[in-house]
């Protein structure tokens, strides 16, 4: 294993720019090759000495030579950070850690917090890193690239359990641990052979996919809130029942994406999650309920509920006004429009387009089949002679 030289060089390119002076910039070398790093010191010829390599005949000489040497330690301090974590220092980890101005002492929150604020993820799922992030804190104050092993991975599970979290909340937390330490590892911070979940499995629960009965849905279009948030959250809910919107895609609705098709006023966008492009006839679904309710609303106005966590809190309220006694998010909205629209007997390739999912499998998850469903369809097979 070798270590990183450095050295200070001024006009590399032998070329004055309009000032009359050239760039200073560090050389780091290793294994044959070098990378040139800049100092954004630029000086006259007369006041740089190529022997000594420092700043001369300068009225600020002292000043500059002493930040010349600090921006030669902090180099210095960062390959050492690499060698304490164990991690082979190279030139590309050098030049990435001075680009994005990484401390090399940095912590693993510290560095979680920063790749989720710089990323270009969606909002909802920064603010999903950052719940972890913030219950990672709780776990363990402080948290270093070297604490990440495969029993710190264990041990969080079991605190989490003990916390009273359920089986598919542990294993969500526990994803997100995982995306970030694949992006610590990406970025050098971690060695890739000492990847915590290389032996871990994440245990999870099929999940039940919540949904309304036709008459919770009748209980909610008929309750009266005098919370103008409640309201307006609950007109959302109930737009995304009747039209099966994401959360995401309702929140990116403008007044283009309400578009004329032969007179009649379709719903058409791109989906956030997928990027398929969907176009809904809102005046086919549910007798046109979600015109009735968007047309009461400026559109910019109506998209706007803020965070996905703060709109289930308040949707957990209405829930319970209505002396509904279930589990609702407002995903439950999708669910819900998927499987009534199976309960009115819309065959599931149709649901599968209204939905936007690429594959019918997927569909299948929302396509909870109703009692009365059942009862139904049966009774069709008998009156055709068939049971």
């Amino acid at each position: 294993m070798q270590k990183i030289r450095y050295r200070l060089v001024f006009n590399r390119k032998k070329h004055l720019n309009k000032q009359g002076t050239a760039l200073v910039q560090v050389e780091a070398k290793l294994n044959q090759r070098n990378i040139y790093l800049s100092t954004n010191l630029y000086l006259l010829p007369e006041h740089w000495d190529k022997e000594s390599a420092q700043v001369v005949n300068h009225p600020q000489s002292v000043e500059l030579n002493a930040m010349l040497f600090e921006f030669l330690i902090h180099l210095q301090g960062i390959e050492l950070g690499y060698w304490k974590r164990g991690i082979q220092p190279t030139l590309a980890l050098l030049r990435d850690a001075v680009r994005k101005k990484t401390p090399a002492t940095v912590s693993f929150l510290a560095f979680a917090r920063s790749a989720i604020t710089t990323s270009d993820k969606r909002q909802n799922t920064k603010d999903n890193l950052m719940t972890t992030v913030a219950i990672l804190e709780q776990f363990r104050p402080g948290l270093d690239f070297a604490d990440l092993t495969y029993t710190m991975v264990k041990e969080f599970d079991a605190w989490l359990r003990d916390q009273g979290k359920s089986i598919n909340t542990v294993a969500k937390h526990l994803r997100q641990l995982r995306t970030l330490i694949n992006e610590a590892i990406r970025d050098g911070y971690i060695p890739a052979d000492s990847y915590p979940f290389r032996k871990f499995r994440i245990k999870q629960e099929k999940g039940r996919h919540e949904f309304l009965t036709p008459d919770e849905l009748r209980n909610l279009e008929n309750l009266i809130v005098q919370d103008p948030r409640q309201q307006h959250v609950l007109d959302a809910f109930l737009f995304c029942c009747y039209a099966g919107l994401r959360f995401s895609d309702f929140c990116q609705l403008k007044p283009g994406n309400f578009i004329k098709i032969h007179g009649k006023k379709w719903l058409h966008f791109k989906s956030v999650k997928t990027g398929i492009e969907l176009r809904l006839p809102l005046h086919l679904l549910f007798d046109g309920k979600a015109l009735n309710i968007v047309d009461k609303y400026d559109i910019y106005e109506f998209a706007d509920l803020g965070s996905n966590s703060d709109t289930n809190k308040t949707l957990a309220q209405i829930v319970a006004l209505a002396g509904i006694k279930k589990h609702v998010t407002y995903h439950t909205a999708r669910h819900t429009c998927a499987t009534l629209l199976i309960h009115q007997g819309v065959p599931i390739t149709t649901v599968q387009k209204l939905l936007g999912h690429t594959s019918v499998k997927t569909t299948e998850i929302y396509s909870e089949i109703l009692a009365d469903t059942i009862v139904r369809d049966l009774k069709l097979i008998k009156r055709r002679g068939k049971l």
